[in-house]
This record gives structure tokens, C-alpha cells and sequence, in this order.
């Protein structure tokens, strides 16, 4: 069965790959001017995803309206339908901003989960033009809200792929534990970190983390070079106002603590302390 759910929705590529570069081109055209706003729209200030919040609450209201038309509770029934119209505006809002920032093969399939939450969200509003008609038959208006909630689930399905197949606004660093031990620091040529290029990013290695190193002044800063976001280069970024910008979607990170300080990244960044190693050379440890 799941090798059947997946051959479907991987048959569906073909128009949403298109769809998807197009949908990416207006949304980012859209969003550009008004980053702050899009920071908030991916939750950028609580730390978590607003989108996987939103998507919770219409999927749960579309089911109390169903199962609330069934038992002939019509006023219910169409109170719930339009907190779930309502919801699913949010979420879609929610999940326009994360969009944005989505690549590969996560956008192709962003791109069939929306479309199908788009064909539920039109006959739900249907279904709910239909009630406020009145009428005493009201076959027609339940079964579409009937279908759409199908819908629903089949695009809740193909969303759920976008972030636990592809990892689409998953920390990047949730299973790399803080360490205690300092561990050798490999800078390659750059045998001295006071002589590095001041604000200028550079790229390290600590055991198996790659890392990179900022010299201010008299100190050396450093965080992972593993973007939090979606894996972006950080050691290819710039640096700015103490911060350090990703290369892919412009995500900051503060090179003193790894706080972040701009989306669409939700999580802060590994930060590591550095130091002379006793015998020449360098070291770090990870302190956040």
C-alpha cells in the first residue's frame, strides 16, 4: 500500500514541477518587498512553523462539520464549515510564506498538496454558498463538504511527505547534541585564526562538524556552517551588522551566540566556543 501511495503522488510530477516554478516566481515577487511580515507568516518569532499550527485546526473542524451534518445538526454543521473556511485561508496564507523558500523536489510536492487543498478550500465554499441559500434539501451542500474533506486528507497525505520525507522546515541540527569535549579544530591553510581576514567568513572543521569562523577584532567567532533552515552554505554567506546571511534564503544568524535574526530559518544555530590548543593549533567546543 505505501509504495502505491507514493508511486501515485510521485504521478503527479509531471504538471506540478511547472506549476510549482511558476507558483515560486509570483510568491516570491510577492513576499520580497514585505519580508517582515513573511518572517511572521513562518513563524520566525515563536520558533515554530505557523503553517503545521494552522493546518491542525480546519482538518478538525471540516470533520465536525461532516459528522455533524450527519446527525442533522445543520446549524452546527454550518457554523464548523465556516471555521474551517476560515482556517484554511490561514493556513494557506501560512504555508504561501514557507512556499517561498522551498526547493527541489519538497516544492514539486508542495505544489499537488496545495493544489488539492485549493479544489477543497473552492467546494467548501460552495457547500457554504449553498446552505446560506437555504432550502430544505440539503443532499448537494453536505456531500461536496463530504468530498472536500477527502480532499483534505489526501492533500494532509502529500503535506506530510513535504516535511517528514523531505524535511522541508526541519532543523537542521536536531540530532546533533551538545558536546563538553573540546575537539581539534581543522582550518586548513589558516594556521592562524588572529590573522584571518577580519569579517570575513571561513570556512572549518571540527571532528565531523563543518563550521565557520568569523575573526572581530581579537575574537574568533564560530557557529556551524550547516544552515538551520533548509542546509545552506553558511560559510559561502556574508557578513553583516554581526550577523552572518545564508546564500540560499537569507537567513541571519548572530555569529557571537548563533541567535537567529531573520526567517525564514525558525531555529538558532549551533554556537561553539574557540581557543589555542595547548601544542599549537586550535580547538573548539560547542556552548549553545
Amino acid at each position: 500500500m505505501a509504495r502505491l501511495l507514493a508511486r501515485l503522488v510521485a504521478a503527479q510530477d509531471g504538471w506540478a514541477r511547472p506549476l510549482g516554478d511558476f507558483n515560486h516566481r509570483w510568491l516570491n515577487a510577492l513576499f520580497r518587498p514585505i519580508r517582515p511580515i513573511k518572517d511572521f507568516l513562518n513563524g520566525t518569532w515563536v520558533g515554530h512553523p505557523l503553517h503545521s499550527a494552522a493546518t491542525d485546526i480546519p482538518i478538525g473542524a471540516l470533520l465536525l462539520t461532516v459528522v455533524l451534518d450527519i446527525a442533522g445538526q445543520t446549524g452546527a454543521a454550518d457554523i464548523a464549515l465556516i471555521v474551517t473556511i476560515l482556517f484554511m485561508l490561514a493556513a494557506a496564507v501560512t504555508g504561501a510564506a514557507d512556499y517561498t523558500d522551498t526547493d527541489g523536489t519538497a516544492r514539486t510536492r508542495a505544489t499537488t498538496h496545495s493544489t488539492l487543498m485549493v479544489v477543497a478550500l473552492v467546494l467548501l465554499l460552495v457547500s457554504l454558498g449553498l446552505r446560506a441559500a437555504g432550502g430544505t434539501d440539503r443532499t448537494i451542500p453536505v456531500a461536496l463538504s463530504i468530498i472536500g474533506f477527502l480532499i483534505v486528507t489526501a492533500g494532509a497525505f502529500v503535506g506530510g511527505d513535504v516535511v517528514y520525507l523531505f524535511g522541508n522546515m526541519v532543523n537542521r541540527h536536531a540530532f546533533r547534541g551538545a558536546g563538553t569535549k573540546w575537539i581539534r579544530l581543522d582550518t586548513g591553510t589558516n594556521t592562524d585564526l588572529a590573522a584571518l581576514p577580519e569579517a570575513t567568513p571561513t570556512k572549518a572543521k571540527a571532528g565531523v562538524n563543518d563550521m565557520v569562523l568569523v575573526r572581530v577584532g581579537d575574537t574568533v567567532h564560530a557557529i556551524h556552517a550547516v544552515c538551520a533552515h533548509a542546509g545552506g552554505p553558511l560559510a559561502e554567506g556574508t557578513f553583516a551588522d554581526g550577523c552572518i546571511e545564508c546564500p540560499w534564503h537569507g537567513s541571519r544568524f548572530r555569529m557571537t551566540d548563533g541567535h537567529l535574526r531573520r526567517g525564514p530559518a525558525l531555529y538558532d544555530q549551533p554556537a561553539y566556543e574557540v581557543r589555542r590548543r595547548e601544542g599549537g593549533g586550535w580547538e573548539a567546543r560547542r556552548r549553545s
